[in-house]
């Protein structure tokens, strides 16, 4: 979705996917923070129903788990980033839902609830807890669908999972999703709460977020041109949760400067 290279590629007509793919590591720990998205040309990957291999590292389903084999150097300091991840889904949903009107583009959660395990040699790390697994496809490039949208997920109090999707927040015909995936299965909407504005980041995005009381950046993960992730604190369906929230700015990606700026972080090796 992100990939300059892959939006060049489509200057001269279509372009295969299968030839820009590339693994994103994003580590936020104190002192061993990494970042890792090295574009891999088509001879460098290969998938099947159970099994995807992009470059030295892989992703694999066992059955049980999503397996995630890392072996990837980050950017822009080239520290490695070694190590497994396994992701074990509580309840697996068959959900897909447009995002817009022409139903081009979709998102659905494979797996809202799942406990991780993380298992680092590079950096040393290792821990466990709750994980989030989703999906978005497209059949056009992501400008022809959009210009901006703020997505959240927070876990309640009952282990279910609710899920804000405001897509184009400030036109009158934006569509906003208000799901709440539940641990037996089902899914449910729900009347989305208020909208409040977020303070812009650093890079001057605006940013916004449904929440029955004034929300709170806790944490600030990623904050670039284009897109910030964080960690908020909101209020909806009588709980106060921590939510993970991004924002991104279709705009601001297609930027010529933008994008020549993106091999910085998402170098190519072909």
């Amino acid at each position: 979705m992100f990939s300059p290279y892959y939006a060049w590629a489509r200057r001269g007509g279509q372009a295969d996917p299968m030839n820009h793919c590339a693994l994103n590591v994003a580590l936020y720990s104190p002192g061993a923070g990494r970042w890792a998205m090295t574009e891999r040309g088509a001879r460098h990957c290969q998938r099947d129903a159970s099994h995807f291999q992009i470059g030295p590292s892989q992703v694999s389903w066992d059955g049980q788990a999503l397996c995630i084999d890392i072996e990837e150097i980050g950017i822009p300091i080239p520290l490695r980033v070694r190590g497994k991840v396994r992701l074990y889904p509580e309840q697996l949903f068959n959900f897909s839902t447009p995002l817009e009107a022409r139903g081009r583009h979709h998102w659905g959660p494979i797996a809202p609830q799942a406990r991780v395990e993380v298992e680092l040699s590079q950096p040393e790390q290792r821990w466990s807890g709750h994980a989030y697994l989703d999906s978005n496809e497209g059949d056009e490039p992501i400008e022809k669908g959009f210009k901006h949208w703020d997505w959240s997920r927070g876990q309640l109090a009952d282990g279910s999972t609710a899920v804000l999707y405001d897509v184009e927040p400030d036109d009158p015909a934006g569509h906003v999703l208000a799901l709440r995936f539940m641990p037996d299965g089902r899914v449910l909407d729900f009347e989305a709460p208020p909208q409040k504005r977020l303070p812009r980041t650093a890079w001057g995005l605006s940013r916004r977020m449904r929440s029955d009381v004034p929300v709170k950046v806790l944490k600030q993960l990623e904050d670039t041109p284009f897109y910030q992730r964080s960690v908020i604190s909101s209020a909806m369906l009588g709980q106060s949760l921590t939510s993970f929230h991004e924002t991104l700015s279709v705009p601001r990606l297609v930027n010529p400067v933008v994008r020549a700026m993106l091999p910085w972080r998402m170098p190519r090796r072909l």
